[in-house]
Parts: C-alpha cells; sequence; structure tokens
C-alpha cells in the first residue's frame, strides 16, 4: 500500500480536499493507495517513514518540518516540493535566473539589511562600499519602485516607494531584512497561475491592486492563443527551478509577460479567496500529481523532483529547458501521467508484466 500525507499549518478547506479527492480516486481505480495528514511522533536520523510521497505545506514557517522533511527525503519519500532547494532558494536568484533562460523580469537589485544582523558588527560587512552607488541604483531602477524582501511572501514588508526620500523613510523601517529594489512594471494585464509537476497550468485573471478577496476575477476568459503563451513561459520558469507545486504571477506590458512573483512553493489553495473553480483545478491537480508520484515512487531511491538549473550544473552542461525531465527518460503524459507506450516498452525493453497492469490502473483513474 502506497501512502500519501500532506503536512500543514492553519489552512483549513485545501488540505482536508485533496486527502478525500486522492483516496476516492484511487478507491475508483482501485490502486493500492491511501492519503492522511501527516502524523509526527518521534523523528530519528536517517529511519524510513511510512509516507511514500508528502506534500508541504508549512515548513518554510516551521523549522522542525523542515528538518523533517529532509530526513524523509534522505530514505526515498518523496516530498512535494523538494525542502533541499526550497531551503536554498529565494526571490534574488529567481529573477537572476531568470535573466540566463531568457525570460523578462523587472530590473531588480539586492541592498544590505538597514540594521547589521545579529551577532555581527561593522567589521563584517568591510567589503561593503560605503555609500553604495545610489545614484547608479536609482538611475537602474527608476522610480515609482517596489521594494520588498528577497525571500518570502504573502505581500509582507512590500512597499512601493515613489521617490528617493521616501525610499530611504521606507529603508530605515525594514530593520534586518534583506530587502530588493525593484521596477514597477505598468501592466495592462495580470495573471496568477498555478504549475503542478512541472506540466500542469490553471492561467488566472489576477487583479494584485484588489482587495485580497476581489484579485481572483471570475468573469474574465482567457484566449486560447494567450493562455498558451502564458503557459509555456509558466512551464520554462517552473522546470528551471524545478518546483512540482508553485504559483507564477505574469504582468502584461506590451504584450510581453514579465515574471513578477514566481517563488511560491506553499501558494494559496484556500476555496474562500481562490474561488470555487479554481480551487476545484487545484485539488484535482494535486490530487492527480500525488497519485503519478506514488505510483512511480522508487524504493530507497531519490525521489524527490532536481529542475534544469540544479541538473545542468551538477553534470556542469549548458542550461537547456527540459534537460532534467529528459534526463528521467520521460516520456509524454496525459493529464494523469498515463504512460501510452508502456505496453509497447514492456514487449522491447523485458519489463515486467506489473508496469503493464500499473498502466491500466492510471487510465482507470480518469473515469475517478
Amino acid at each position: 500500500m502506497k501512502k500519501i500525507g500532506i503536512l500543514f499549518g492553519q489552512e483549513n478547506t485545501f488540505p482536508q480536499a485533496f486527502i478525500d479527492r486522492v483516496n476516492h480516486k484511487a478507491k475508483e481505480a482501485n490502486l493500492e493507495i491511501t492519503a492522511e495528514f501527516v502524523q509526527i511522533d518521534k523523528v530519528i536520523q536517517g529511519e524510513p517513514l511510512k509516507y511514500h510521497v508528502i506534500i508541504d505545506r508549512i515548513s518554510q514557517d516551521v523549522p522542525f518540518y523542515r528538518a523533517f522533511l529532509k530526513n524523509a527525503a534522505s530514505s526515498g519519500t518523496a516530498v512535494i516540493n523538494n525542502p533541499f532547494w526550497w531551503s536554498a532558494d529565494e526571490k534574488f536568484f529567481n529573477n537572476a535566473l531568470m535573466t540566463k533562460i531568457g525570460v523578462p523580469v523587472p530590473k531588480t537589485v539586492i541592498l544590505p539589511s538597514n540594521q547589521l544582523p545579529t551577532d555581527t558588527t561593522h567589521n563584517s560587512f568591510r567589503n561593503l562600499t560605503f555609500p553604495l552607488d545610489w545614484e547608479g541604483i536609482f538611475s537602474y531602477i527608476g522610480f515609482p519602485a517596489y521594494f520588498k524582501p528577497h525571500a518570502g511572501g504573502g505581500w509582507k514588508s512590500v512597499y512601493k516607494v515613489t521617490d528617493i526620500d521616501e525610499f530611504f523613510k521606507t529603508y530605515n523601517e525594514t530593520e534586518q531584512l534583506v530587502m530588493m529594489l525593484q521596477e514597477e512594471i505598468q501592466f495592462d494585464e495580470y495573471y496568477r497561475c498555478y504549475c503542478l509537476d512541472r506540466q500542469d497550468v490553471w492561467v488566472m485573471p489576477y487583479e494584485p491592486r484588489n482587495p485580497h478577496h476581489l484579485r481572483y476575477l471570475k468573469d474574465t476568459t482567457v484566449a486560447p492563443e494567450k493562455n498558451k503563451m502564458l503557459t509555456d513561459v509558466v512551464l520554462k520558469i517552473n522546470r528551471a527551478l524545478g518546483y512540482d507545486f508553485n504559483t507564477v504571477e505574469l504582468a502584461l506590458r506590451d504584450g510581453i509577460p514579465y515574471a513578477i512573483d514566481f517563488c511560491n512553493p506553499a501558494p494559496d489553495a484556500d476555496v474562500h479567496s481562490v474561488g470555487e473553480a479554481n480551487f476545484e483545478w487545484i485539488v484535482e491537480a494535486a490530487a492527480n500529481m500525488a497519485i503519478r508520484r506514488a505510483m512511480e515512487h522508487r524504493e530507497g531511491l531519490n525521489n524527490l523532483t532536481w529542475g534544469d538549473f540544479i541538473y545542468s550544473s551538477a553534470n556542469n552542461e549548458p542550461l537547456v529547458e527540459g534537460a532534467y525531465d529528459s534526463s528521467l527518460k520521460k516520456k509524454p503524459k496525459s493529464k494523469l501521467g498515463v504512460k501510452k507506450s508502456a505496453k509497447k516498452s514492456a514487449a522491447n525493453d523485458g519489463d515486467t508484466d506489473g508496469e503493464v497492469k500499473a498502466e491500466k490502473k492510471q487510465k482507470k483513474i480518469k473515469a475517478a
């Protein structure tokens, strides 16, 4: 029996809906898979867990959970998202990487914290020139601009600054936060996009200037050609970063999509904020992804996802879109990950009958 768990915090609607959907689909397709809330009574180094897959919705806020997940991953649990990459990643690097793969992003600089970090002195910063090249920074970014932390989310400590005086006033309020100053993109359209398993994308018209409960635009349709263009950008970003569960925010200026915020590995999935239609999509897509990963689980091996950047860097190869997935020899999949050529592959490669049976079970999920 393959077991799927979800690790979560204060959210209420998504975790239960996810568990119910996985269990319903597994029962309908006669799969030996079950899902439940993760239960932890002790964590011993190197000991395998009973979970083949864990969806992580909270470890960014609970360091104990992050350590628990890394320990689980070391014994083969497929943790979504990869806790090692999530720990290393941050928004400024994301922007830097986008400049290397051809995705437009706002002009951005990173700044040292306004106040000294704990356990440091002025001698800790002797490599910084004083003052910084403020004239060059402001000339590059321009005003108005956005001032926000280089890591984190939830629109916390995000400011719009209109001139130099307002910038310094705000900077003095940020204490030990490491901040980014970012060009404002005056957009014509804005979209928030779910991306699951680096293959399933759901485009949502979004207005970030509205009150939170009105940001998802229910009565706005997206033309097919625009949907494809946005989807391609979202997939390119997530394949480079290696996220299995993420949102990407894209601002269209003169028809060009600029990636604004795309490091959201535990994105909002509450029915009361995203709306019924978006909630239904994310529950279904997350359940399908978790079932796929459980069925593909390799006992005792590394079952984490590593994106194109990590894969290409580790192999000292150029950064190429899809390099990581190609390295796994993944064939084109249906929405539920059916390997259409499984029977042919079994005949050619001497695969076991069990793999063909697994294919049949995956097909059954469509009806669930």
